[in-house]
């Protein structure tokens, strides 16, 4: 049996179900505290206001974009390891559409910034793609460039397929827009093969 979550966990919780159902701007500290059954007073005790609240989410789904992110084989070759983390960057933008926006699409307090915070290995998720790329390089797969750029040229791409997505610029089915999606990657990739 699962133990049962702190106040703070049980506040957090209910953030991100009333996140999913209606984005950053359904949450107020009254709703939360609604949700939970405490008073909006107690809320205080464990977050200091509402940013530090979305904060807490926004770190939530990090660490799941990285389960996202895991390859399903630790054996693949650095090209095909790039696609597979990109394809789980797509899942979670399917699967959690609103918190996928908040999280890389809107301006908020502590974001990671590049470059400084992601050379400094703070980024979770780009960490991964970057150990591919780099290694894709140092296996001479890859020309030899800067690292960090490629990555996060390739992670433009793929959020900027994604964005256009769902703002309605496709006319294609998820799945057909996932090969698309793949496609385009494989071909920026062919770019920088040697």
């Amino acid at each position: 049996m699962p133990a049962k979550p702190t106040t703070a966990e049980a506040i957090a919780i209910a953030a991100r179900e009333i996140f999913e159902a209606e984005g950053a701007a359904g949450i107020s500290m009254r709703r939360v505290a609604e949700a939970v059954g405490i008073t909006p007073m107690a809320i205080y005790r464990h977050y200091a206001n509402r940013d530090a609240l979305l904060h807490r989410v926004a770190d939530t789904a990090f660490q799941e974009l990285v389960d996202y992110w895991k390859p399903s084989r630790t054996d693949l070759p650095p090209d095909e390891r790039v696609l597979e983390l990109l394809d789980g960057y797509l899942d979670y933008a399917f699967a959690h559409p609103r918190i996928f926006d908040y999280v890389f699409s809107e301006p908020r307090p502590g974001a990671r910034q590049y470059p400084e915070d992601f050379r400094a290995g703070r980024s979770p998720t780009a960490n991964l793609l970057h150990a591919a790329v780099a290694q894709g390089m140092a296996e001479r797969q890859f020309c030899r460039d800067d690292a960090w750029d490629f990555t996060l040229a390739l992670w433009a791409l793929s959020h900027g397929l994604i964005c256009l997505y769902r703002g309605g610029r496709f006319s294609l089915s998820p799945s057909a827009f996932r090969e698309f999606h793949r496609n385009a990657l494989g071909k920026m990739l062919d770019g920088i093969r040697r």
